[in-house]
């Protein structure tokens, strides 16, 4: 989750899609999820109606992913897909070769890949903040959470376009 703080760079496209997903979540789905709670509590006995315990569960988790994209929308920058220049920044589909292994992921926020199978990597991450604004066939280091200095080298880096 991000804390409150943290910026988080958003394509109008991503930001649209997420200001949707919580204006059903928080309005026809949660009534949803308000009248199943409700059929289930009319049956009887509590602690034996799976219905009831099962809607309480999924009442919990929309509430959860509420609060995350209030949070997450009220903090986020939102841009245009960044300039097809070979520099790093988020919004960036990146290769890079990190210790040696070639690596392709999406620099920035997981929301931007909605739907997509793209591994993303975080520009608040010890390796995101080291790459940032770095270009294809810039050469660097960066210093890993166990104290490891690892070598990365970016080989591509172009807008992700999903």
């Amino acid at each position: 989750m991000t804390s409150q703080h943290e910026e988080v760079w958003l394509t109008q496209k991503a930001y649209d899609r997420l200001s949707a997903e919580l204006e059903h979540l928080s309005g026809p789905y949660r009534a949803e999820i308000l009248e199943r709670i409700e059929s289930a509590r009319e049956e009887g006995d509590l602690k034996e109606n799976g219905g009831y315990h099962a809607a309480r569960e999924e009442q919990s988790k929309n509430e959860g992913r509420i609060v995350y994209l209030k949070q997450l929308l009220e903090s986020a920058q939102v841009g245009e897909t960044p300039e097809d220049d070979g520099v790093v920044e988020p919004g960036m589909v990146v290769v890079a070769k990190i210790a040696g292994m070639e690596t392709r992921f999406l620099f920035g926020n997981r929301e931007l890949a909605d739907g997509s199978d793209l591994e993303v990597y975080s520009d608040h991450s010890a390796l995101g903040q080291a790459i940032d604004g770095h270009k294809v066939g810039e050469k660097l280091s960066y210093t890993a959470p166990n104290g490891k200095e690892i070598p990365v080298e970016i080989v591509e880096a172009h807008p992700y376009d999903g």
